[in-house]
């Protein structure tokens, strides 16, 4: 029963991984002929500054938008976990930004930032906020960030939330007679049983900040100038419409290696955290 969907799997996934990896050692265009190149691509992507800057853009949006994430989703979680009025219907609201397009939600806000933020600050008189902050190359990754971690806090606040109610409530009650607060119980209770939770979390919102394509498409496609073109959108952009093919098919080589050493790194030095605590 699973050969049908292995065979799937392997010939619209495995073999064009494996073609761009071939691809990625010659000058193909995209299309015509080519020529085996060597390692030429890739020593000329340690070469190309757009392609150094693509990256530095992208793991600053990536540690800024986890951490972000992180933080803002387990103080949900732990707010919607409390007894509450109307609490599963808050977990409702919550969770639907995560089944909401990406690129409806990205042209949403790109209207919030172009037109409404600007008009409500001018008539509040805050002058730095008058204008467009996606048309400024330095605050435009700003938006994205703001975006981003809008949209992933709720699929986030929803595994943190089933952590915190793995929990028995008996270590709190035990804890309060000990005398102990709200913060004594959240560092020596509530983190340390919802370490597991915290590892996946971190994992998973760190390769998906470095993924980054939809969001940034739909609101700045890269600009203004490339001071927000992520990793992927210079893949997209240089491989399909650039005649960059083989060029960025080596990028992807070093982008894939990338993301799963950094999430191997991630797995290895905090599952060690847990043991310590």
């Amino acid at each position: 029963m699973a050969l049908p969907a292995f065979l799937v799997f392997f010939i619209f996934h495995t073999v064009p991984v494996f073609q761009g990896m071939m691809y990625s050692f010659t000058n193909y265009k995209g299309y015509g002929d080519f020529n085996f190149v060597g390692l030429k691509n890739y020593i000329n992507l340690f070469q190309d500054q757009r392609i150094l800057a693509s990256y530095g853009f992208t793991f600053k949006f990536a540690i800024v938008s986890t951490l972000l994430v992180n933080i803002i989703s387990l103080a949900i979680a732990m707010g919607l976990n409390a007894k509450i009025k109307f609490r599963n219907t808050l977990r409702a609201v919550f969770f639907v930004p995560n089944i909401l397009s990406v690129l409806i939600v990205g042209f949403i806000f790109n209207y919030l930032f172009a037109f409404f933020i600007p008009q409500i600050a001018e008539k509040l008189g805050i002058t730095s906020l008058t204008q467009n902050i996606l048309g400024n190359p330095d605050l435009a990754w700003v938006g994205i960030v703001i975006v981003a971690v809008w949209q992933a806090v709720a699929f986030n606040t929803i595994l943190y939330l089933a952590g915190l109610q793995t929990i028995p409530t008996e270590l709190y009650e035990a804890a309060s007679l000990d005398g102990a607060g709200k913060w004594k119980s959240f560092i020596h209770i509530t983190f340390p049983l919802i370490a597991s939770f915290f590892t996946i979390n971190m994992v998973l919102a760190m390769k998906n900040f470095l993924m980054v394509f939809d969001h940034i498409i739909a609101m700045t496609n890269g600009g203004p100038g490339q001071s927000t073109e992520a990793i992927s959108v210079l893949i997209y952009k240089g491989g399909f419409s650039g005649g960059e093919f083989a060029y960025q098919a080596a990028n992807s080589v070093i982008y894939f290696i990338l993301i799963v050493v950094i999430s191997v790194l991630q797995i290895k030095f905090l599952q060690k955290r847990e043991v310590d605590m």
